[in-house]
């Protein structure tokens, strides 16, 4: 484990210096997706302004400020977008330097990807997740959240990461067959942002479609983590969705090395 550490680690503090050497770029980024969450906000509270009970979907309308808020900092903290980098390299040919270097290709994209999470909690999700639990405490009258529920909380965060990153890496062997995913990338996006309750929570669908959620990973990616946060699950209900995550992340890793075994197969590069 040291060794892997003492290995992988150099690609993380490399994808953290790269963020802080492209600040604007991301602060620009982080408001986009930060004045996209305040339309979500004004959006519910019409919502809510305009019905008749006090409770939609298992939500107040105050629960419903800390989701809405709580979920832009935890899918800026989780999302990984490993899948560009696999496909600028099918593109390039450089997956092939990949292949007889001594390191595993997939652990250097997680270090990557780890170095990203960690730029992205820092800069701004933790100061915004500390402005939210003071208006929350204050302004709505909510309780604060406990030290057991931040730590059962970043723990589903860390789950929520890793199942992300598999994901979005098996999604990335796509180029290996298309070569160009960019449209496909955007198609994912937009789909995961309903799949994984950033739009509308996953509680808000009928019975039947809440089944079916609960055969797929997404609702595991976002949607789980801020339920955590806000204390919903609890007790049995708490041990299974946390059970489901690491489940989650063993299929999409095993997936993951199935496919990669097959990609490179079938790679074949031409120039260099």
């Amino acid at each position: 484990m040291r060794k892997r550490l003492r290995i992988y680690l150099p690609f993380a503090a490399n994808e953290l210096k790269r963020q802080l050497a492209y600040k604007g770029a991301f602060y620009l980024f982080i408001l986009v997706n930060l004045f996209g969450s305040f339309i979500s906000y004004y959006l519910w509270m019409a919502i809510y302004g305009s019905s008749e009970s006090a409770v939609i979907g298992g939500l107040t309308q105050k629960e419903m400020v800390v989701y809405v808020f709580m979920v832009y900092v935890t899918a800026s903290v989780v999302t990984a977008s490993i899948s560009t980098i696999v496909s600028d390299d099918v593109v390039k040919g450089t997956v092939a330097m990949n292949l007889i270097k001594p390191i595993d290709y997939r652990l250097s994209l997680i270090a990557m990807a780890s170095g990203n999470m960690v730029y992205r909690f820092l800069v701004p999700s933790v100061f915004i997740w500390i402005g939210l639990e003071i208006y929350k405490i204050n302004a709505l009258g909510l309780a604060p959240v406990t030290i057991p529920g931040i730590f059962l909380y970043l723990f589903s965060c860390i789950m929520s990461f890793l199942i992300c990153v598999l994901f979005d890496f098996c999604f990335g062997m796509l180029a290996f067959f298309t070569t160009y995913i960019f449209g496909m990338r955007m198609a994912k996006e937009a789909l995961l942002s309903f799949l994984t309750g950033q739009l509308i929570p996953i509680s808000f669908f009928p019975a039947a479609m809440q089944k079916v959620f609960d055969f797929l990973p997404f609702s595991s990616m976002v949607y789980t983590p801020v339920m955590i946060y806000l204390g919903k699950y609890t007790g049995e209900t708490l041990v299974f969705m946390m059970l489901r995550q690491a489940l989650w992340v063993v299929i999409l890793y095993a997936a993951g090395s199935l496919i990669w075994r097959q990609v490179t197969k079938r790679l074949i590069v031409l120039g260099g």
